[in-house]
């Protein structure tokens, strides 16, 4: 069996599971998820846990049986705790400001670049130059802190640029300048 397939997902309380053949919804304090799973995949309530089994040991069925477990679990995490995604903006005159619901990013390029938030996105300054994309929907908060990291992705040379908070930038040395005798 998977090993992250055959685990059970814990329901805490205050949450409320609805499973409609393939089918799932999920409604907690934060907000309500739904998601359409594979049809092959069994998705059912044992309790207080939901449970995930697959019809065979097919090597197709055991991909989906983890990534159906993961997707639902996630699901679950996002409408009790939510998801959050901080990136850090490294260069001189390089910053962020929310205006109205929108992103401004001052990146060095002619012109600001606005971003509006997709329905279930928050955007959170904590200074010019650290923000944070936060929401319920793991899959969305990632999209959308690519899509601002690949405005201005964070160059080797110096580093400058939109990056996840925590992220190694893998530096390169500059010129070696003229070695040798040759003219």
């Amino acid at each position: 069996m998977s090993r992250i397939g055959r685990l059970p997902i814990p329901v805490p309380a205050g949450v409320d599971v609805s499973i409609d053949g393939r089918d799932i919804t999920v409604n907690g304090p934060k907000g309500s998820l739904h998601r359409a799973l594979h049809p092959d995949m069994k998705v059912s309530m044992d309790g207080p846990t939901i449970v995930v089994e697959r019809p065979s040991e097919a090597k197709h069925h055991k991909q989906l049986h983890g990534l159906t477990r993961t997707l639902v679990a996630n699901m679950v995490t996002g409408v009790t705790a939510g998801y959050r995604k901080p990136l850090e903006i490294t260069g001189v005159g390089y910053r962020a400001a929310k205006v109205g619901d929108k992103l401004q990013l001052n990146l060095g390029y002619s012109h600001p670049i606005e971003i509006a938030p997709p329905a279930g996105i928050n955007f959170e300054i904590e200074n010019p130059t650290h923000l944070a994309v936060s929401g319920i929907d793991k899959e969305l908060v990632g999209q959308v802190a690519a899509q601002i990291r690949a405005t201005r992705k964070p160059e080797p040379y110096k580093g400058k640029g939109v990056h996840y908070l925590g992220e190694q930038i893998r530096r390169k040395a500059g010129k070696a300048g003229k070695i040798g005798g040759k003219k």
